[in-house]
């Protein structure tokens, strides 16, 4: 591992150094030889940087250079060069990774291709990495937290001999884009959109390519909207967006790393993408200080992010993972409700630094177990009167329901000599935003005389990471075992809580050192970022809940003992990370990242045996490099 690190090193420092050569090692050179190192973005404090690393390093959300709302240069690139721009005068300060614009469209602010009536700019990425994990169980090209889905059952939480170190060369992380605007007759309506994918997603399945299927890897859809701002004055606008987008829960900001894959998921940094209905506001309240109020409210794809692949029961599998994803959220019959607001500002005047942001999100939403009754029939000549008297209770089967909901703070706070992005996050059931370690809810038999289940569920369950669906009586039994009338209840489903965030701080070397914002040193960025998902204890330790009785140093409820449901003894993920970019210009960077992904098992048991030794936590120290180059 040692040898791959400095071999990985040394490549770094023979690219940082052959690049400038390369290209004549022209610090100096004038701007207007030079155009793709000084855009409008960097000649514009208050648009967002195109610096790479607001692109490369958040390969999980839409670039700032890539997005609608920022400027035209920012956009994409268009197909006739325009006028020279302005030369910077200082390299730019850093710019978070933003979800949300800090200024709304305006009419004919995209440079691109015109096509017709419609104008279009493609953007995107080309990314190619090396990866070198210490342990990496599960065998996948990104740090996947400690539940080890390719184990099998006779090696669960084991690494063998080693640790199971892996080295893998990739470039699925590659992303393509297409930024719109339609024309309209009123100059206050402006209409834009975004079309979105990757190559994150699924590998192929076909016989040409089943032997070489690691490296065929098949695009998805990341984003598709559309979005119409009407602008009711100077300072006012009013805006609709229909599509799959950003959350406004979790995703107000995001950790700018290398690793993109995963982006930090279930080590701190809540997010997701999702089908959406919503509406909102930008009021400017102060243009000398740009000072921006935006609120937003919507409807969003209610989800639990069930994984049907890892159940048990009928109807669960692979075949039900493809063809129906998950219901329990849609069985809910109700949306998920979200809401966001945010404060933009200039916190330092200095020129080349965007503003700062605070936003405030939160979320709600449902999911629903459907049991029918064929799941729980009596057998009266076996006398089972409970089973009996709780079918007479539920002649047509139950439901089962647990809530979901979020609260998160977000702050990025941009200066000239530095840039600090946190965000901290409380909730129940955040499986779907990559949270609370991929836990779900669980079933409480607290003050029940007697239980009786888990039940199959329509949708196949129980599955993996969750309660099951139990019924049972909540007065004394009468003497033939069976429940009293009208005791007969569904055991309440409860969201498992959890909690936790991320703090990173960015320093824009190159600025530190004045260096020339024309030439090749004007990209030195350096990145470091800690992160944790830690899950409630007293959710994990509910001696009535779906943890208990697993482990000897957590005592179970004698009437949930045979009722349980195999839970994910995780109580907590933490990651530090490291991040060093060398941009060569506008178009290409490199990127160096050393990283540290931890998962801490609940009461300190032994969970993992790592290299023969019996340990509580298991750590993946990482190494990643590479160059991106964007479009």
């Amino acid at each position: 591992m040692l040898k791959l690190k400095k071999w990985l090193l040394s490549l770094l420092v023979m690219a940082v150094m052959a690049v400038p050569v390369m290209a004549g090692n022209n610090d100096a050179k004038a701007a207007n030889d030079n155009t793709a190192n000084a855009t409008s973005a960097e000649a514009t404090p208050a648009a967002p940087s195109t610096i790479l690393t607001s692109t490369a390093g958040d390969a999980n959300v839409s670039s700032s250079s890539a997005d609608p709302n920022s400027s035209p240069q920012a956009a994409g690139a268009p197909m006739a060069p325009p006028p020279p721009p302005a030369a910077p005068a200082v390299v730019p300060a850093l710019v978070p990774v933003r979800v949300f614009p800090i200024d709304p469209p305006k009419t004919g602010g995209l440079n691109g291709i015109k096509v017709g009536p419609l104008t279009l700019a493609p953007y995107g990425f080309i990314k190619a990495t090396v990866v070198h994990d210490s342990s990496d169980p599960d065998g996948d090209d990104f740090p996947f937290p400690g539940i080890w889905l390719n184990a099998g059952n006779n090696s669960t939480f084991n690494t063998g001999p080693t640790k199971d170190p892996e080295v893998h060369v990739k470039a699925r992380s590659t992303r393509f884009g297409l930024n719109l605007e339609w024309p309209d007759i009123s100059k206050n309506l402006t209409l834009t959109g975004k079309i979105e994918g990757d190559f994150e997603g699924n590998f192929s399945e076909v016989n040409n390519r089943d032997v070489s299927s690691i490296r065929s890897n098949q695009p998805q859809l990341r984003l598709a909207f559309v979005r119409m701002d009407y602008h009711a004055s100077e300072n006012s606008d009013i805006f609709f967006l229909g599509g799959q987008d950003w959350t406004l829960f979790g995703s107000g900001a995001m950790e700018n790393i290398l690793e993109t894959t995963f982006n930090g998921a279930f080590w701190g940094n809540v997010y997701t993408r999702s089908p959406q209905l919503r509406v909102g506001f930008v009021q400017t309240l102060s243009k000398e200080h740009k000072v921006n109020l935006e609120g937003q409210f919507g409807i969003m794809m209610p989800s639990t992010g069930q994984i049907l692949k890892l159940g048990n029961a009928a109807g669960n599998g692979l075949a039900a993972q493809l063809g129906e994803g998950e219901r329990e959220g849609a069985d809910a019959d109700r949306p998920e409700w979200e809401g966001r607001v945010a404060l933009s500002f200039q916190l330092d005047k200095a020129p080349g630094v965007s503003p700062a942001q605070i936003a405030l999100a939160g979320f709600r939403s449902k999911r629903t177990s459907i049991v029918p009754n064929s799941s729980y029939l009596c057998n009266t000549d076996a006398g089972d009167a409970l089973n009996c008297s709780l079918e007479a209770a539920f002649p047509n089967g139950f439901q089962a329901s647990s809530t979901m909901w979020g609260g998160q703070i977000v702050a990025q706070l941009p200066t000239r000599w530095f840039t600090l992005v946190a965000s901290a996050y409380r909730g129940g059931d955040l499986r779907f935003y990559f949270g609370g370690q991929i836990n779900t809810f669980f079933t409480d038999t607290g003050g029940l005389t007697a239980a009786s289940g888990p039940y199959v569920t329509a949708d196949g369950g129980p599955l993996a990471a969750a309660g099951g669906a139990v019924l049972g009586c909540n007065a004394a039994l009468n003497d033939d075992g069976s429940c009293p009338t009208g005791s007969a209840v569904v055991a309440p489903q409860r969201p498992i809580r959890s909690f936790g965030g991320f703090i990173q701080l960015g320093l824009p070397l190159s600025r530190w050192f004045n260096a020339n914002p024309k030439g090749h040193n004007a990209g030195w960025q350096v990145y470091l970022t800690v992160g944790k998902d830690q899950v409630n204890d007293r959710d994990i330790n509910n001696p009535s809940g779906s943890f208990c009785g697993v482990y000897a140093s957590n005592p179970c409820n004698p009437v949930h003992a045979a009722n349980s449901v195999a839970p994910l003894p995780l109580a907590m993920g933490k990651a530090a990370v490291g991040t060093l970019y060398y941009k060569f210009n506008n178009w290409c960077q490199f990127g160096f990242e050393e990283s540290v992904y931890a998962t801490r098992a609940i009461d300190k048991i032994n969970l993992y045996t790592i290299a023969g030794s019996p340990s509580n936590e298991w750590q993946d120290h990482r190494t990643e490099f590479g160059p991106i180059f964007t479009f």
